[in-house]
């Protein structure tokens, strides 16, 4: 390890392993030096294919002197507690989203983090997507006009087998559903390209309403919702008047054959659309079209000032990669992470308030 490279552990192995590994490798800033999954088992598989030391010590972890940061990337039960332990060790955290089971424990790792002079990033990794960077940009230069709608469609089908194995996913006490795995970033994605979500309300439904146990002795109830069906009004940051937008957002995790992820953006002077239709890989495929009035919708030209200096067959590991850098820059430098706990929490308050909006069958004020 260079004396320049932030040392990083990476507990949680599936993501982890698959997603973050490569992306510290990629990423000049940092090196991967330690690994931790609670199965012995597991990490000992891990270390076998990645020659790094591990350890299903958490403190043992922590305590190891290379270990200047973490990567969380458990489901999201364990997140809690583990960044706790780790921002009270002193070290820097990166955390998978959800960040929380809820506002409240979202809101104390923020205080933690202040009070303990740690750096936080969250894997918000659209905002480092090229496409999604452009649509920022274009956005931020007005090429609505006074924005009049927003719709997004996110359409996946990859729970749409009823015979998939029911796992904490199924659970909405432990953060599955819809909500965490794509509400999480889509809340992200309308507060970072639109601007604060001031009142929602939402529908949650569950179509399968049971799946099987993994060991295959009988079925187990789902109650984590897989379709969100949500208005929203925002207050966006590129606007001339004061006046809230109006947002639709349909979410899925249950369509099959799904159009996939669509955001669409209507205004007095134009029109944008960013879209793809591709289910294997939910950051490959992105396109950007747009129109100004009076004109017909046309593709828009990747701006090269976005691109990445390297793709690979996963196109998660490009974005993550990004975002990583600019987590390591943050810390090196001793300025504020964007997007950090502050981002992960305003993302949670909104998945809360859609909680309590089904609950109530009442629109919410965030």
């Amino acid at each position: 390890m260079k004396a320049s490279q932030l040392g990083v552990a990476i507990a949680g192995l599936g993501f982890g392993e698959k997603v973050h590994l490569p992306a510290l490798y990629a990423c000049p800033a940092t090196t991967p030096v330690a690994l931790w999954h609670p199965q012995n088992e597991k990490l000992q598989q891990s270390c076998s294919r990645t020659g790094l030391w591990g350890s299903s010590n958490f403190k043992e972890l922590l305590a190891n002197p290379e270990v200047e940061a973490l990567i969380i990337a458990t489901p999201p039960g364990a997140r809690f507690q583990l960044a706790k332990q780790t921002l009270l060790a002193g070290k820097h955290v990166l955390l998978e989203k959800p960040i929380a089971l809820n506002s409240t424990e979202a809101l104390q790792l923020e205080q933690l983090a202040l009070a303990q002079g740690c750096c936080c990033a969250i894997n918000f990794e659209y905002r480092a997507v090229p496409a999604f960077q452009q649509l920022a940009e274009l956005l931020r230069a007005g090429w609505l006009g006074e924005p009049w709608l927003v719709r997004f469609d996110w359409l996946m089908e990859s729970r749409s087998d009823p015979k998939r194995p029911w796992n904490w996913y199924a659970q909405q006490e432990l953060g599955g559903g819809v909500l965490g795995a794509l509400g999480s970033h889509a809340f992200d994605m309308m507060e970072w390209l639109v601007g604060p979500i001031v009142a929602l309300q939402a529908q949650l439904s569950v179509a399968i309403k049971e799946r099987p146990m993994p060991n295959g002795n009988g079925f187990a109830a789902v109650d984590a919702a897989d379709t969100a069906l949500i208005q929203m009004q925002l207050q966006p940051h590129w606007s001339a008047s004061k006046q809230f937008l109006s947002a639709q957002l349909a979410l899925s995790s249950v369509a099959r054959q799904g159009r996939g992820c669509w955001l669409e953006f209507y205004g007095s002077e134009g029109t944008l659309v960013l879209g793809s239709s591709n289910q294997a890989d939910y950051v490959h495929g992105f396109g950007l079209q747009g129109c100004r009035k009076g004109e017909t919708m046309a593709a828009i030209p990747n701006n090269p000032a976005f691109r990445y200096n390297r793709t690979w067959e996963d196109g998660r590991i490009a974005p993550v990669a990004r975002l990583i850098g600019w987590w390591a820059e943050a810390i090196r430098e001793a300025k504020p992470m964007v997007p950090g706990l502050l981002e992960g929490l305003q993302s949670q308050i909104a998945m809360d308030a859609c909680q309590s909006s089904d609950l109530s069958g009442n629109r919410v004020l965030l």
